[in-house]
C-alpha cells in the first residue's frame, strides 16, 4: 500500500478513470454538524490519496470537487449515505454514479446482520481489518502514521468487495434493485441534511387521515 498525503486538495496531475473508492473521516457522525477532516481515494491499485483538512474553515478544493462531480467515475463507498451527505454539505457538489458495498451486502447477505466493512473483508476476502483508530481525533492538525494507515485501508479493498458482491447480486437476481438503491442515495443524503437521519418520508403517520 502506498499513501500520498495532500492538504486541502488533490494535485492537478492526479487523475482517476473508470472507478474510484472513496471514504471520509469527520469529527463525528452528524454530517450537518461535524466537520469533514479527511477524504480518502483509491483507484483500487494499492495506491491511496488522502486529502487532509486540518482547519474547520478550509480553502476551496477545485481538483477534488472536479473528481467528485465526474459522472463518468463510478464512486464506490461503504455506507455511502454518510459519506455522500458530508461531501455534498462540505463542497456543495452533486454526486452521481454511486455504489455502496453496505447496501449490496444487506441485499444479498440476508443470513447475517453484520454488514460492517471489517465483517465484509473477513468473510468475502479473508482479510482482517483493524478498527483501532476509528474513534481517534481526526480534527488534529497533524495525523499520526497509524491514522493514515487506518484511513487508507478503508478504501484499499472496496474494489475487490464490489467484485464479490456483484457476483452475489447477480446470483440472487437483485442487481437492478441494488442499482435503484444506489441511484436514490443522493436524495437520501439530501434528506439527511435537511431533516436528519431519522426522518422517514415514507413512514405512515397515525395522526394523519389515510
Amino acid at each position: 500500500m502506498k499513501i500520498h498525503l495532500h492538504t486541502y486538495d488533490l494535485p492537478e496531475d492526479v487523475v482517476f478513470k473508470g472507478s474510484l473508492a472513496i471514504d471520509t473521516e469527520a469529527m463525528g457522525l452528524k454530517n450537518y454538524r461535524d466537520r469533514l477532516c479527511l477524504v480518502q481515494l483509491s483507484a483500487g491499485d494499492g495506491v491511496c490519496h488522502l486529502v487532509h483538512f486540518p482547519e474547520p474553515h478550509f480553502k476551496d478544493s477545485p481538483h477534488l470537487k472536479k473528481v467528485l462531480r465526474d459522472s463518468s467515475l463510478l464512486k464506490i463507498f461503504h455506507y455511502a449515505r454518510f459519506d455522500v451527505a458530508i461531501l455534498m454539505h462540505s463542497f456543495h457538489v452533486e454526486l452521481t454514479s454511486l455504489y455502496c458495498t453496505k447496501i449490496a451486502s444487506r441485499l444479498v447477505r440476508t443470513y447475517s446482520n453484520r454488514h460492517g466493512l471489517k465483517d465484509l473483508c473477513k468473510e468475502l476476502l479473508g482479510i482482517e481489518l483493524s478498527k483501532q483508530e476509528q474513534t481517534s481525533d481526526w480534527g488534529a492538525s497533524t495525523l499520526t502514521s497509524e491514522q493514515l494507515k487506518y484511513a487508507a485501508t478503508d478504501v484499499l479493498h472496496l474494489h475487490s468487495l464490489k467484485q464479490r458482491l456483484d457476483v452475489l447480486l447477480e446470483r440472487e437476481k437483485r442487481t437492478s434493485l441494488a442499482k435503484a438503491c444506489f441511484d436514490f442515495l443522493p436524495h437520501r443524503a439530501y434528506l439527511d441534511l435537511i431533516a436528519g437521519e431519522n426522518f422517514d418520508i415514507l413512514s405512515y403517520n397515525t395522526e394523519e387521515k389515510a
